[in-house]
């Protein structure tokens, strides 16, 4: 029981180092030495939890992307709104790791790459859910169109983080909303 414990608490000390880290400095301040410096742990105990220093980035993204997620139990109740809300959110309260993540998923070049995968599989899943809430939100939209409409809106959006990721003084917030006003039919609410 002693020896697991251990594993949580070095888990736990990798990952602070590695968020830590590119708080601090992005991806070039994230090498495996000054995450094991900073964790205090050697390397063969980084390997021993994580396959590669991308798998630990990966993971600390991925908290805080599941931080700002409107419907963490997926149980179908956001809104497209709640989740263009959660994407702006998370390059405004997390923007180096918002940085990372988009430049990350661009330099995955490799098909053989499991980051690439993670990244693809992250990216179907948004569009699974941005589909689904505009499924609920208009009930003439089959599963075809709100698939089309889900992967536009996600492009528009992936687009605009990458121009933000160049250029952090571009209003990714401002053009994000606009974005979903624009690409997003939602019929008007009756008043009955």
């Amino acid at each position: 029981m002693a020896r697991y414990q251990v594993g949580i608490q070095t888990e736990a000390k990798i990952i602070e180092a590695t968020r830590a880290l590119l708080a601090e400095g992005g991806m070039e301040a994230a090498t495996l030495k000054a995450i094991c410096d900073r964790a205090e742990v050697r390397s063969g105990s980084f390997y021993n939890l994580f396959d590669s220093k991308e798998d630990v980035i990966i993971h600390v993204v991925r908290e805080s992307i599941d931080a700002v997620d409107p419907d963490p139990d997926h149980a179908g109740t956001d809104t497209v709104n709640d989740l263009v809300s959660a994407y702006i959110r998370f390059f405004e309260e997390e923007p180096q790791l918002a940085k990372v993540y988009v430049m990350a998923a661009l330099t995955g070049d490799s098909p053989t790459n499991g980051a690439r995968r993670r990244f693809l599989r992250h990216h179907l899943r948004r569009v699974e859910r941005f589909a689904d809430a505009m499924a609920r939100a208009d009930q003439a939209l089959d599963a075809e169109k709100s698939e089309i409409q889900a992967e536009l809106l996600l492009g528009a959006l992936d687009g605009l983080a990458f121009r933000w990721a160049l250029d952090s003084d571009f209003d990714f917030a401002t053009y994000a909303e606009l974005a979903s006003d624009k690409l997003v039919q939602v019929p008007a609410r009756s008043s009955d």
